[in-house]
């Protein structure tokens, strides 16, 4: 699972001003600064501000993060389990019970713009044979 724009999805917490960039300059703005109100490829903050923003919905739908690796989360539903590794703006889930996986999947592009990328056959220069 992809998320498109993922680091547009982030906010952030303190103010932030920014000038024009070269190439996207308008003359008749050119002493300006303008604030942002949401996060922004190239900021420092961003990636944490996608994070926090990932984190804080999986936790508010009762998956619990990891203690040792905080971009690891799963969730117990009776004698199953989902879990869930993040990594920037890739997701990858397994479940013990294939609804949990499409139910996961719904939750997940109902909230942010998502691009299913199907079965996992590479993560991070590894080959994954199921």
């Amino acid at each position: 699972m992809n998320v498109k724009s993922a680091f547009l999805n982030g906010t952030i917490s303190e103010e932030v001003y920014v000038s024009q960039p070269p190439s996207f300059e308008n003359e008749l703005l050119s002493s300006y600064v303008f604030k942002l109100n949401k996060s922004l490829y190239g900021l420092k903050k961003t990636p944490r501000a996608w994070y926090e923003k990932l984190s804080s919905f999986l936790t508010n739908n009762n998956f619990i993060r990891g203690k040792i690796d905080s971009t690891l989360f799963r969730k117990v539903i009776k004698d199953d389990f989902i879990i869930v590794q993040i990594y920037v703006d890739d997701i990858i889930f397994g479940a013990t019970n294939e609804n949990l996986c499409q139910e996961f999947s719904k939750l997940m592009q109902d909230e942010f713009e998502m691009s299913m990328m199907g079965e996992l056959k590479f993560f991070l220069g590894l080959q994954i044979v199921q």
